[in-house]
């Protein structure tokens, strides 16, 4: 007999959660005025909000907390994630910061201004908040079949490089101060972005002489599907591919709250000093001192140690397959999903799971919210609320795929954890021509509406 696949890790601590009633959740979820970020976390079953912070440490990880030193200048727990940067990225350059949003707006900053243009793969929320606050412009230049949440594409995070090519052709290269590389690609799926993709955006990049910066997040996932989907990688380390990955880039920004798997924490890393140093200004400014960034000596530590773990295969390897184990019984059961599975999450094809439904009354979060009353599991929305209105036009900008994004924390919950929430859409699903009646907004914020807005149900 074939041994099963299990685990790479042992329990050593748990958390009690409440399993709630419907009454309840449909009294909570209309004080949240149907926005899930509003929820209380005891009102939530399963969270699967985001993956962002909300991963379990290792007990090694828990150690380097204790070992943390506070030291406001030239602490040895900047210099222990110094070292684990440079080990693991190649880059010699680097400012901490609070988290991911964080270190784009310390980057931006110092590289974007008013007009700009910077092309990339579906930019997500934050990263295209930063960009729009500065009255810069993102533009999308991902692969059409990113698109198709039925096609079996391995690498859909790809940029499109004819796409890239004309925005480059188009505009002087003093108005484009970088391309974004968002690696895996999280509005599109989770999806990853090949070695041969990187490659050819860095060639176009030297052709017009352009800095490739790389959205960092989930990049060790990334590297996994490159030694499991793309050919000449299967023998080489995750690290090793992570070594080549960076070798293409300029830079990168990070938030270690998803592939470092710390509650807190960021950074930004430089290929080059001049950069560091201009970049360095408005870091004092905004996040602190230069060796710790807003961050605390003891969350460097375990963001270190967490750099290591989150490269290991065995630890990737249990973490993907746990996503996958999911997406394979929604896919089973006829639930529409993106399809490959991504690294950190299952997205639900919200149009497809109600194709009777007006993408005008927030299609999307209708499910999300239906998902929640059903059995108490917070997912979120990654459609026309997260895409926020056109700053010019000030309507609504509706993107090509309305979806449900249901994250896996890391190192949090079982597979019968996932056999629930599949159980939970899967009853959705079974009555979804009885679902009806959508949203409308009452109050909204001028940017990242989606955090904040404030709901109503459409009266038919």
């Amino acid at each position: 007999m074939d041994l099963p696949f299990s685990e790479s890790f042992k329990i050593k601590m748990v958390e009690n959660i409440h399993r709630s009633s419907r009454p309840e959740r449909e009294t909570w979820i209309k004080e949240a005025r149907y926005n899930l970020f509003n929820l209380r976390s005891n009102q939530v079953y399963i969270d699967l909000l985001t993956d962002s912070g909300t991963g379990a440490m290792s007990d090694k990880q828990w150690s380097e907390m204790m070992l943390g030193d506070e030291s406001y200048a030239g602490a040895s727990s900047y210099y222990k994630m110094k070292e684990a940067i440079k080990e693991i990225t190649g880059f010699d350059y680097f400012l901490p910061t609070h988290q991911g949003r964080a270190a784009e707006n310390v980057l931006f900053s110092a590289m974007i201004k008013e007009g700009d243009i910077i092309p990339g793969n579906t930019h997500f929320d934050t990263t295209k908040g930063h960009i729009e606050f500065r009255r810069a412009h993102a533009i999308d230049c991902t692969i059409d079949e990113a698109f198709n949440t039925t096609l079996d594409y391995p690498f859909k995070g790809n940029i499109d490089v004819d796409k890239l090519e004309k925005v480059l052709k188009s505009h002087p290269k003093e108005m484009i101060p970088l391309i974004i590389v968002t690696i895996t690609c999280n509005s599109s799926g989770g999806q990853p972005v090949s070695m041969a993709n990187m490659k050819a955006v860095r060639e176009l990049a030297n052709k017009y002489e352009i800095k490739v910066f790389y959205d960092s997040a989930r990049f060790a996932e990334n590297a996994y599907f490159i030694k499991t989907k793309e050919e000449g990688y299967a023998g080489k380390s995750i690290r090793e591919i992570v070594r080549e990955m960076f070798s293409y880039a300029d830079g990168m920004t990070m938030s270690s709250k998803k592939d470092a798997i710390v509650n807190m924490g960021g950074f930004i890393g430089f290929r080059e000093k001049e950069l560091f140093e201009k970049a360095s200004m408005f870091n004092i400014l905004f996040e602190g001192f230069i060796s710790y960034g807003g961050m605390s000596g003891r969350d460097m530590n375990a963001l270190a140690q967490g750099l290591y773990e989150g490269t290991d295969f065995n630890y990737l390897e249990t973490r993907i397959r746990q996503v996958a184990y999911l997406g394979q019984k929604l896919k089973d059961y006829g639930v529409p999903v993106q399809y490959p599975f991504g690294g950190h999450a299952i997205y639900v094809d919200a149009k497809r799971f109600l194709p009777h439904f007006p993408v005008e009354e927030y299609v999307a979060q209708t499910l999300a919210v239906e998902l929640y009353l059903e059995g108490g599991i917070r997912g979120v929305e990654i459609g026309t609320l997260l895409a926020d209105r056109d700053p010019e036009t000030g309507k609504n900008r509706y993107p090509e795929l309305e979806l449900v994004r249901l994250t896996i924390p890391r190192r949090v919950y079982t597979n019968n954890h996932m056999d629930y929430v599949f159980a939970a859409l899967a009853n959705v699903y079974d009555r979804r021509h009885e679902i009806k009646k959508g949203f409308k907004i009452v109050k909204e914020a001028p940017i990242l509406r989606h955090f904040t807005v404030e709901l109503e149900r459409v009266k038919n």
